[in-house]
């Protein structure tokens, strides 16, 4: 598996944890009764916190991927010669890191898909403002269908990089 998997795999998993965090949370504060359907400063603030969550978690899980990357890499190394050289095992992380054209055209076409479940989000969103809901599930749809999205990107990078991509 490349390191381009992994890191997606890694990053998509996060974002999962981060999405189903907050559906519980808004659910569990729903049915508790302590967040008002109509309170707009509450929900606004608790995605807020929620992004600034997943940007903290996403940093803090990809320093540790990196370690535990540059570890397994020394461990193979070392069994595979004897000993390890940090100077080789920079060079062999280096070497994974690279992005291709493959790399980059995989990117664009799972960042497409994002962008589509997006869209159709913030329609949603609009669409339920016209049927008079309030503007907080104008912005669960909007948070929701953003952060799936990110997810679905995730997927469809895996799915590129073990399928193929082909210019279409």
């Amino acid at each position: 598996m490349s390191y381009q998997e992994k890191r997606t795999i890694v990053s998509t998993i996060v974002g999962m944890i981060i999405l189903a965090a907050y559906c519980i949370h808004a659910s569990t504060k729903q049915n508790l009764g302590d967040a008002v359907t109509g309170d707009i400063k509450f929900w606004a603030g608790t995605i807020l916190i929620y992004i600034g969550i997943g940007i903290v978690a996403n940093i803090i899980v990809q320093i540790v991927f990196h370690i535990v990357l540059s570890v397994s890499i020394a461990v193979k190394e070392t069994i595979e010669r004897g000993q390890s050289d940090d100077k080789e095992i920079e060079k062999r992380i280096n070497s994974d890191m690279v992005e291709d054209e493959m790399d980059r055209l995989i990117s664009l076409k799972s960042m497409r898909i994002s962008f589509f479940v997006a869209g159709l989000g913030f329609m949603a969103g609009l669409i339920a403002i016209i049927l008079n809901y309030s503007a907080v599930v104008m912005l669960n749809i909007l948070f929701i269908t953003f952060s799936g999205g990110s997810v679905l990107e995730g997927f469809a990078q895996i799915y590129y990089y073990r399928k193929g991509v082909y210019h279409v």
